[in-house]
């Protein structure tokens, strides 16, 4: 038996860069994650609203990859289907990753649209008060894009109004109040 703070035999012998076995916890002291590049990665399963399951889940829910690399026209695509898919947490990736690499006079819009999705999840998962902040935030950021209709398809004004309603709502009536259909965002009026 490893005394504490001491890595176990298995995570002690393990190699630096290669991933922990799933049910392993990393011991303090010890590497994290890390894909070939060295970034930190977190092996743990997540559900389908980005939640860590534990390490021995027999299930993972499908991953955004980290390093997604997407035009802008190919982020507003994806983000919007996710979005109509209830699939919010993923949408923010996608967004996450275009702010990432937008211009900087964009990069506002992709980091509203991050906002709004982590806003859906945040209502997903029950958490009524970060929903309807991060709905609100990232309406606001958003809205900034309005006097540019349907930029990459993505209707700024609409997306804002829609996101400030649905705050609105959650405030005004409670999340449970609020029908899970109610909790999908389009891109753009009928889409």
């Amino acid at each position: 038996m490893s005394q504490p703070g001491t890595p176990s035999q298995p995570e002690a012998s393990r190699q630096p860069g290669t991933p922990r076995q799933p049910g392993t916890p990393r011991q303090p002291g010890t590497p994290r994650d890390r894909d070939p590049a060295g970034r930190p990665r977190n092996a743990r399963p997540r559900d389908e609203l980005g939640r860590p399951l534990p390490r021995t889940a027999a299930s993972d829910a499908p991953r955004i990859p980290d390093d997604l690399a997407v035009t802008p026209a190919e982020a507003a695509a994806l983000g919007a289907s996710l979005l109509a898919g209830d699939r919010p947490f993923h949408a923010h990736e996608v967004f996450e990753a275009a702010w990432k690499s937008a211009p900087d006079a964009e990069r506002e819009l992709w980091r509203g649209l991050a906002q709004i999705a982590v806003g859906l999840t945040h209502a997903r998962r029950g958490n009524a008060r970060g929903a309807a902040s991060l709905l609100r935030r990232g309406a606001q950021r958003v809205r900034d894009y309005a006097g540019d209709p349907r930029r990459y398809g993505v209707d700024a004004g609409f997306v804002a109004a829609s996101a400030d309603e649905i705050a609105a709502r959650i405030e005004r009536d409670g999340l449970a109040a609020v029908p899970a259909a109610d909790l999908r965002l389009a891109l753009r009026p009928g889409g």
